[in-house]
């Protein structure tokens, strides 16, 4: 493939293209990218200044929080900006930075998601054994895994999209850069980098829902011999992580898990995972977790 690219920069045609609507929208997204800037600052200062949420799965959710920070940071900011300006451009060496850290923070919270899953598992079903099994040295090996599994991902999807020739147009009808739109984009046959693009983003979520879908399973088999009060005590301790799994899994595998065409409805089901969910992750742990109320209740009163 000759890498002939005429294009330095790309056109986002945003999230849309009536002024009155960018600007409520304008307000609104600017006050759900402060609420995930401050909710998550929240839960990740809670966790690091708590005594009693030292177990594993707070140190999970500490850098769960931290990721949703650095995800919706990636697009929310030029995003928000971009709906009070005429021209909305990216330069093509910000576009593939975007693309880079997009697929790097999104893969690594998919990562982390897995892994909770795992945590809750053992700590259910294996309960004496928990303590020994997911120790301090296994949850730092975990959450380095996480990382390093969302940075392999992140370097194919963009070594794919780089390597593509752009000789014009370039207008992205999108409010960021991703790998499908690019593809649509580019001035030669796509199919097998598109393949290519689908496999890689689509057997890491299938693959990692499939451990969920395992993991939750195998804890509703060990339910079935506790009590009503144990039950109800162990799904309310799953719910959070549930509710969350299920507003970032979904949309990413509807946008990822397909060949390389673009829809409509893309632009909207992407603002789910790159704003939305981040936003109400504090709120559900907050919310759902006894413990993390009273540490926030804790940490509020010695403020004070």
């Amino acid at each position: 493939m000759e890498n002939k690219n005429n294009v330095t920069e790309f056109i986002l045609h945003g999230l849309t293209q009536d002024k009155t609507v960018a600007k409520v929208c304008f307000s609104l997204f600017l006050a759900f990218y402060i609420t995930i800037i401050l909710g998550n600052l929240l839960i990740i200062i809670t966790i690091k200044t708590s005594e009693q949420l030292n177990s594993p799965m707070y140190f999970f959710l500490s850098y769960l929080s931290f990721v949703d920070i650095s995800y919706s940071t990636v697009t929310a900011p030029k995003f928000i900006y971009d709906l009070l300006v005429e021209k909305k451009t990216i330069s093509f060496v910000g576009c593939i930075a975007q693309l880079f850290a997009g697929h790097f923070f999104g893969c690594t919270e998919i990562f982390l998601l897995t892994v909770m899953a795992y945590d809750r598992c053992i700590a259910i079903c294996k309960p004496l054994h928990y303590t020994s099994t997911v120790n301090k040295h296994v949850c730092g090996w975990l959450v380095a895994a996480s990382w390093v599994g969302g940075f392999v991902h992140s370097v194919v999807q963009t070594v794919l999209a780089i390597q593509l020739p752009f000789c014009g147009p370039n207008e992205i009808d999108h409010y960021f850069c991703d790998v499908h739109p690019l593809l649509k984009l580019a001035c030669t046959d796509t199919y097998t980098i598109g393949v290519s693009v689908a496999a890689n983003s689509g057997v890491i979520s299938l693959s990692c829902f499939v451990v969920l879908v395992v993991s939750y399973a195998v804890i509703l088999v060990s339910l079935r011999t506790r009590s009503s009060e144990g039950r109800l005590k162990a799904l309310y301790t799953c719910a959070s992580h549930i509710t969350v799994v299920v507003l970032f899994f979904g949309p990413c595998i509807f946008i990822y898990m397909r060949p390389s065409t673009t829809f409509s409805a893309d632009k909207m089901v992407s603002v789910f995972y790159t704003v939305i969910t981040p936003m109400l992750n504090p709120l559900i742990y907050t919310l759902r977790n006894e413990e993390v109320k009273n540490a926030v209740k804790k940490l509020w009163s010695r403020k004070v």
